[in-house]
């Protein structure tokens, strides 16, 4: 049943909109709050002493727990789903024995639909609201993704994968992956909360023209994004300078091909010489961070010190399947672990913010979710604090940033009391 027109929600709420590193009143939380809703959108938020005799003949439910933005995932592989918790290999050859078996599949249609159906429902369960998604090389598999995103009223951004260099049955061509991306672009443009990427594998699953051919795209289509990896593991670190042996480093491939610019989303950034670090902070790109599958594949750990010494823009990510949970929570605490091993203390309101507000800003959605502020989409996340009983000791009396930390180091799905989109619940755990 639809929500009434004009509706609200009372209960504890808190939004980080701004990185707290740089504003000391980014954190916003009432104890006792108030959240009004309008057609899919906030109209107001506040305490609920100050809003309730403005707002007294708009229905109110009571939403007990702990209220958030919806998580803002900033990469993920929804074909890798099946594939999640695969054994033994570092990423290429991960990609060899896993992955690229797995994705070959999508060529039937019927296949990525049931996948798509099942991931975006993952998404949900665990609190994803919005997500910048990996498809693969063929086209249906974007619109199998779309198509169900829609149903969902969810704010997905996804493209072909573009991989002329693939093993067989996993690659296209320059021409296909050309003409393949542009009849994307026009048959999904302006639909529901939909937007495209362009998205080539990594530099070296592409051609020169491929490559050239996708800048082209990027400058043919202002609202689009880029969407790619970049230095995540040595060994693919190595095989890219080996092929490009003029380039003074793996970011400088991309730039010769006109692929860094203030809309490029680069995966991972593990490993990244300063000269690499400088030129992403100047070009406005930014890094999707994703400690999970770092970890699982072997690849390293992200320097967030890096990151913030030459003010690189950066949201967190699940990159699941090589990641292992679709918890944002969960991925946050893996964060917080790999920033404290290369010696870094990353604060749990800056992990919240990461999650939400930062990776909606790396994903150019900032103005639409991330926040929970008038005139946003009413994406959000109800938080059981009490989830588990270890959770329900840990938190009980504690701080705010205490029961933060707590949800972000302990928690997972089984925290995510209710998920909700345009002001209607999407999932509930009951």
């Amino acid at each position: 049943m639809a929500a009434p027109a004009i509706h609200a929600f009372r209960g504890e709420l808190l939004s980080v909109a701004h990185d707290p590193r740089d504003d000391p009143d980014a954190v916003r939380h009432e104890a006792d709050g108030l959240l009004v809703i309008e057609a899919g959108l906030v109209v107001a938020r506040g305490a609920y002493a100050d809003l309730a005799e403005r707002f007294a003949a708009v229905p109110v439910v009571n939403l007990p727990g702990l209220i958030v933005p919806g998580f803002v995932d900033a990469h993920v592989h929804y074909p890798q789903l099946d594939r999640i918790a695969a054994y033994g290999e570092q990423l290429l050859d991960w990609l060899e024995r896993h992955i690229f078996p797995a994705e070959q599949a999508f060529a039937d249609r019927a296949h990525a639909d049931l996948v798509a159906d099942a991931f975006l429902d993952e998404l949900l369960r665990n609190g994803t609201t919005s997500a910048l998604v990996f498809a693969t090389v063929h086209e249906q598999s974007v619109d199998a993704l779309f198509t169900a995103a829609l149903a969902r009223r969810m704010r997905i951004i996804s493209g072909k994968v573009l991989m002329d260099r693939g093993p067989a049955g996993l690659a296209d061509t320059p021409q296909s992956g050309d003409d393949e991306t542009g009849a994307l672009i026009a048959r999904w443009r302006g639909r529901g909360r939909l937007g495209y990427a362009v998205t080539p594998r990594f530099a070296l699953t592409s051609s020169d023209d491929q490559l050239h051919r996708a800048g082209a795209l990027l400058k043919r289509h202002g609202e689009v994004l880029l969407h790619t990896h970049l230095a995540e593991n040595p060994r693919e670190i190595a095989a890219v300078a080996a092929r490009f042996p003029d380039c003074a480093d793996y970011l400088d491939v991309y730039d010769r091909f006109g692929l860094v610019g203030a809309r490029s989303v680069f995966a991972h950034g593990v490993h990244l010489p300063d000269r690499s670090a400088m030129r992403l902070a100047q070009s406005g790109a930014g890094i999707a961070v994703c400690p999970g599958s770092n970890l699982f594949l072997g690849s390293g750990f992200f320097d967030f010190g890096q990151a913030e010494a030459f003010g690189i823009r950066t949201g967190l990510a699940t990159d699941v399947g090589a990641g292992t949970t679709f918890s944002m929570l969960h991925t946050a605490g893996l964060a917080y672990q790999a920033a404290l091993a290369r010696g870094h203390r990353l604060d749990p309101f800056r992990a919240l913010y990461l999650a939400t507000a930062g990776s909606a800003g790396l994903l150019h959605i900032a103005d639409r979710v991330g926040a929970l502020e008038p005139g946003q989409e009413a994406d959000f996340v109800v938080l059981d604090g009490a989830a588990t009983p270890l959770l329900a000791r840990r938190t009980a009396g504690a701080s705010l940033a205490d029961r933060l930390f707590a949800l972000q180091i302990l928690g997972d799905d089984r925290a995510i009391r209710q998920t909700w989109l345009m002001g209607e619940c999407a999932w509930d755990r009951a």
